[in-house]
């Protein structure tokens, strides 16, 4: 391996994924970042990441991109995450859905997609199963494996361990050892579908009454953050809802967002 490569194709992928994605990673993580494209150069038998740079900027390498993507995201996530942001979504913004014929939420970074299915639940218990067939939820993410995962919707139980035993019984169904998936109806519930949060505007027929848009931002330049969240609101539908995560103050950025408590903004009503 030619070590100067190494060095500069991580910079230049550093660079490519802050352009293409809007994912930044700060100097102190590059060393982190080294260790997940590693894993990419031998699954893709390259000699260093020059290589794999070039590859990137000269190449229409599909594969090798959706592979750095996935890499390069996260990917962490787990049912009933910040549940002091959650509870503020059931009691704050659910109430104002309760009697609207269709609830549209977008789940943007959905990971796996934990978070949707946690929503799913949560519309369940507190407007009743019944309210799940006029629950329509779309969850996106950068990486096509992860958006895989979520379609699949089984999991194992070190996943479930935040899920109350009751929650876990009534919408959740075994089928292996340690291996559960989602009930029928709440899968019915979920759609999943691959997106760059960087390419705008958002291509919706229809607008949302509520998104959730967590633990994402904090890896975008401070412009894509702002550029992100003035595109989720076009889509949101005129007094609907953004929640954000608890460590994600977006409150000194230039946008249109109303904060309403600690998570959860609104947007104007016409």
């Amino acid at each position: 391996m030619n070590r100067a490569a190494d060095l500069a194709g991580c910079e230049a992928i550093r660079d490519w994924l802050t352009q293409r994605c809007g994912i930044h990673y700060p100097q102190h993580k590059t060393d982190l970042l080294r260790q997940r494209l590693t894993r990419v150069q031998r699954a893709f038998t390259l000699n260093d990441l020059g290589e794999m740079a070039r590859r990137l900027n000269s190449e229409a390498n599909h594969d090798l991109q959706l592979a750095v993507m996935h890499a390069a995201s996260t990917n962490h996530t787990y049912f009933f995450r910040e549940t002091e942001v959650l509870e503020a979504f059931r009691t704050k913004v659910l109430p104002t859905l309760a009697a609207r014929d269709e609830i549209r939420i977008w789940s943007a970074a959905c990971s796996t997609g934990d978070e949707a299915y946690t929503l799913a639940i949560m519309v369940a218990e507190t407007l009743g199963f019944a309210a799940l067939k006029r629950l329509h939820i779309l969850g996106t993410d950068i990486s096509a494996p992860v958006i895989q995962q979520a379609e699949a919707a089984v999991f194992s139980e070190q996943r479930l361990d935040r899920i109350p035993p009751d929650l876990r019984r009534r919408y959740f169904d075994s089928v292996g050892i340690a291996q559960y998936r989602i009930k029928a109806e709440l899968r019915a519930a979920c759609t999943f579908r691959q997106m760059n949060l960087k390419t705008m505007p958002y291509p919706f027929r229809k607008t949302f009454q509520a998104v959730f848009c967590r633990n994402i931002l904090y890896y975008f330049e401070r412009h894509d953050q702002t550029a992100t969240l003035n595109a989720i609101y076009d889509v949101t539908e005129p007094g609907g809802w953004l929640t954000t995560s608890v460590t994600e103050n977006i409150r000194d950025l230039p946008t249109r967002w109303i904060p309403t408590d600690n998570g959860i903004y609104r947007k104007a009503s016409a």
